[in-house]
């Protein structure tokens, strides 16, 4: 795996030692609605998927990678999913764990890096986000590294008792 290192972060692998971190991410209620969790994650399960993480992105179709600062302490996550080769494709999606370390950067530099994996390496036509619309830090941070929207899917997602709508972002590298 190529190291993607920022002035600030740098993304790496996920590692064994990674168990807790994405245990109290997985089970953080307040973050389901962006995951689209429905119930929570037990260590056993979390530590069966580190052990198979690292498979090749061509065979499982994502990459999860840890958003850390250099005095190695984990700030969040990135994801590639739906990696669809044949159509030079796929999705991402963020997060900065505490709310304190966002705001900062940090989720920028790591979207760009990503971003410029994705062209550079996997040699991809187009990168895509799903936002719900009540979610403007998300927004704004897709929308400066360039994604354009291009859609509102209403009703989409069922959070709370209520339906809400999500956007779909877009970056196509020209």
């Amino acid at each position: 795996m190529i190291t993607l290192r920022g002035k600030n972060i740098y993304l790496r692998a996920l590692e064994p030692e990674d168990l807790e971190f994405i245990h109290i991410i997985e089970n953080d209620e307040s973050i389901w609605e962006i995951s689209n969790t429905q119930t929570p994650y037990s260590k056993f399960l979390i530590k069966q998927y580190l052990e198979h993480s690292q498979k090749d992105i061509f065979e499982v179709k994502q990459l999860r990678l840890v958003i850390s600062s250099y005095s190695e302490e984990p700030l969040g996550m990135i994801d590639i999913f739906d990696f669809d080769f044949k159509n030079s494709r796929a999705g991402i999606g963020i997060l900065i764990k505490d709310a304190a370390e966002r705001n900062k950067g940090n989720g920028s530099e790591a979207l760009q890096l990503l971003i410029n994996y994705c062209f550079t390496h996997l040699n991809l036509h187009q990168l895509y986000c799903n936002i719900s619309e009540e979610n403007e830090a998300s927004i704004k941070l897709f929308s400066n590294q360039g994604f354009k929207e291009i859609g509102l899917k209403k009703d989409w997602n069922y959070v709370n008792s209520s339906y809400k709508n999500e956007y779909l972002f877009q970056l196509i590298n020209n």
